[in-house]
């Protein structure tokens, strides 16, 4: 599949390993100058500079500094601590201060100041509404949590481009996940990272807890067995069940290629697209993509391309990839594959792909190349290419999936669908294409930022529409039901 390329995470210093320098400098002309000319020359990014205190012979400084690795962060410090005129005094990275403590906490959303307040939010009043829940049981939907609430369930076997870390380390990931679920949806989600990677003991933890969820968000659970996963959850949940890893990043590629092809007047059943890589991602893509409309997709694995026939490196998820893809049966490596293409999804890792290969593709053709930390090659690597996109925040058209699962939730969520469905996805990949504006469409500008908050609600509307509709009324926003006389619930909603 190749070699990454060189030094591939230095291209660009990023926030992502940004540091809080704390120098003690001498108090002298010109000093301040020398010491940040030697961390742009050992490759840091300045940010804030701010004077903490002084005396009558230096001056004590908090610098703030980005770097594009861990690597490179400490040539950046060896470089400062040889400066006879200054001193390190103290680090901090910025990254893991954001982390301290946890991203997430629970919050009552009723306050509780009197005796009355009391009886009524715990006991003896809440008996009353639990009679009416057992009595009738979607009203549970309405007095609890559970309408506004998805759990974001991990085994830690695949976190991020990382590896199988276990369920600790890939709690901050869950945690992160939470956040963004409450910031771009107002959705409350809460990180069950399992202790097991057993797929039957993961379905059976999953179902026995689904009752406090209205929904479920699988993140970071290794291929073959997060489609087995997803799979059988989806047939014992009356609950949306959706693996991120595979639709939310299908969704959002969707949404920016069909920006991409009408920005290089291409359509997406006329292209050719390759694919490189087959996990989880891969073949949610290529899925969603054979769903609405492209009909030449080849998916390369370290084998090479994937073939019906082809007897190595095969498993459940490639036979069908096999046969719904390549419908040409092209045998051989990426690069035969890649050989007047217009579309490459980089879905694998660093070096999987080489510039010179991606240069073969047909003109005016569109690169993602979205492996994570460090893409298939960098944007740097393919000037020729008349779109590119990556999957981080330093480039112009990330594809993130943060673009597509807060608003697909909600959407599922507010519509009470059992199911999350291709056509659903679909709808989200329109949506979030249609968020950029016909005169702002580019080539460094395909995909909406994350930070629109016109998307989530968009994304969300279309998902419901797909279902079928919303069937919740609002009442200033937020779900109601009429109390009927006599303490129990009434089927009928406030409007």
């Amino acid at each position: 599949m190749g070699k990454p390329p060189e030094a591939a995470s230095s291209f660009k210093p990023s926030s992502q390993f940004s540091l809080i320098l704390r120098v003690r400098i001498v108090d002298r002309p010109g000093m301040l100058g020398k010491l940040t000319s030697v961390i742009g020359k050992a490759g840091g990014s300045l940010g804030t500079i701010a004077l903490v205190s002084s005396n009558d012979q230096t001056l004590l400084r908090d610098i703030v500094v980005n770097a594009a690795s861990e690597a490179q962060a400490g040539k950046v410090l060896k470089a400062i601590r040889r400066l006879s005129f200054a001193e390190v005094v103290s680090v901090l990275d910025q990254t893991f201060l954001l982390h301290r403590g946890g991203k997430i906490e629970v919050q009552p959303t009723r306050p509780i100041h009197t005796r009355e307040e009391l009886s009524m939010i715990y006991t003896p009043g809440v008996g009353r509404v639990s009679t009416a829940i057992h009595e009738r049981p979607e009203a549970v939907w309405d007095y609890t949590i559970k309408g506004n609430t998805v759990a974001v369930v991990t085994d830690g076997s695949a976190v991020l481009g990382l590896g199988n870390l276990g369920p600790e380390a890939a709690l901050p990931v869950m945690e992160g996940k939470a956040v963004l679920f409450k910031a771009f949806a107002g959705i409350n989600a809460f990180p069950i990272c399992l202790k097991t990677q057993d797929a039957g003991e993961i379905v059976e933890t999953v179902e026995r807890i689904a009752p406090a969820f209205g929904g479920v968000n699988l993140e970071d659970i290794s291929a073959p067995r997060c489609f087995e996963i997803e799979r059988e959850l989806r047939k014992r949940l009356e609950i949306p069940v959706m693996h991120d890893d595979q639709h939310g990043t299908a969704v959002v590629v969707l949404a920016g290629l069909l920006n991409a092809l009408r920005l290089v007047g291409k359509r997406l059943a006329g292209v050719r697209i390759v694919v490189s890589g087959a996990g989880a991602a891969a073949v949610g893509v290529s899925r969603l993509l054979a769903k609405a409309g492209a009909g030449d997709i080849i998916v390369c694995d370290r084998g090479g391309a994937i073939y019906e026939g082809r007897g190595e490196r095969m498993n459940p998820a490639k036979e069908w990839l096999a046969q719904w893809t390549n419908p040409g049966r092209l045998k051989g490596t990426i690069g035969a594959a890649l050989k007047g293409a217009d579309v490459f999804l980089g879905l694998s890792a660093p070096g999987s792909v080489t510039p010179e290969a991606l240069k073969r593709m047909a003109r005016n053709s569109v690169v993602f190349a979205m492996a994570n930390p460090t893409p298939e090659v960098m944007p740097e690597q393919v000037p020729f290419a008349r779109v590119v996109a990556t999957g981080r925040s330093d480039y112009p058209n990330q594809i993130n999936n943060a673009l597509a699962f807060p608003g697909v939730f909600k959407g599922a969520m507010e519509a009470r669908s059992r199911r999350i469905t291709n056509e659903m996805l679909i709808a989200a990949a329109k949506a979030i294409a249609e968020a950029v504006p016909p005169a702002s469409l580019g080539p460094r500008s395909i995909i909406p930022s994350i930070f629109d908050e016109a998307v989530c609600p968009a994304v969300a509307r279309a998902v419901a529409e797909a279902a079928g509709g919303p069937r919740l009324s609002r009442v200033n926003g937020h779900r109601a039901s009429a109390v009927a006389a006599g303490g129990a619930l009434s089927g009928a909603r406030l409007s």
